[in-house]
């Protein structure tokens, strides 16, 4: 890309090593250049609005304080659709993939994906493709759609910290009967023999 300004990059990863590593490895290409990085999901926004130039590609992890990776995406999708978002995280969980996708994410790998196969995918993104990780895609089709409500979510996080039936409910302004027929039947569509069992289960397929 001789005489080309490089693809400026933003790095979003709340583990400070693994961030100075995917920086370092990065500003080795000569046609990328990490020019902001953050700790917290809800300082992307704010970072973007405030780089100049602007950023062209956000990579994005997904579990960060403050806000998801997959809500960041979202967040980007609708108020800074020009900076595309790719998706670099340790849980290549196919629901996540599936959600992220949905939301408008341009790109999804994991993070032991090769550092020419990572910068390679920046350039995709930056070129308006989509990128995915095969295997997940493949898990992805074979898995199938989210069975959950957007209740059932809700209520099953609530369940995956442990707290009660009476907590969860007050936290969503719903009463402890609705919520234990939304842990039910989250349990019946998750194969599930107990609330936190379900809870569980749709963390690991990234159904939360």
């Amino acid at each position: 890309m001789t005489g080309d300004a490089p693809i400026r990059l933003l790095l979003a990863d709340d583990q400070a090593l693994v961030r100075g590593a995917l920086a370092a490895l990065l500003n080795l290409e000569p046609d990328l250049e990490v020019v902001a990085e953050v700790a917290r999901g809800d300082e992307v926004l704010p970072a973007v609005l405030a780089a100049a130039p602007p950023v062209d590609v956000a990579l994005l992890d997904i579990e960060m304080p403050g806000l998801d990776g997959i809500a960041v995406a979202d967040q980007l999708h609708r108020e800074a659709p020009a900076v595309r978002s790719l998706i670099v995280t340790t849980f290549g969980r196919p629901g996540y993939l599936r959600r992220a996708l949905e939301v408008g994410a341009a790109g999804f790998v994991v993070k032991d994906t090769p550092a020419a196969e990572l910068a390679d995918a920046v350039r995709r993104v930056h070129a308006g493709l989509r990128v995915v990780d095969p295997e997940l895609a493949t898990e992805s089709l074979l898995e199938g759609l989210n069975p959950l409500s957007r209740r059932e979510q809700e209520v099953l996080a609530g369940a995956l910290t442990g707290a009660p039936v009476a907590e969860i409910a007050r936290s969503l302004n719903l009463s402890s009967g609705t919520v234990r027929n939304y842990l039910s039947t989250a349990a019946a569509k998750t194969g599930a023999r107990s609330s936190f069992e379900a809870a569980v289960t749709a963390r690991d397929r990234g159904w939360l």
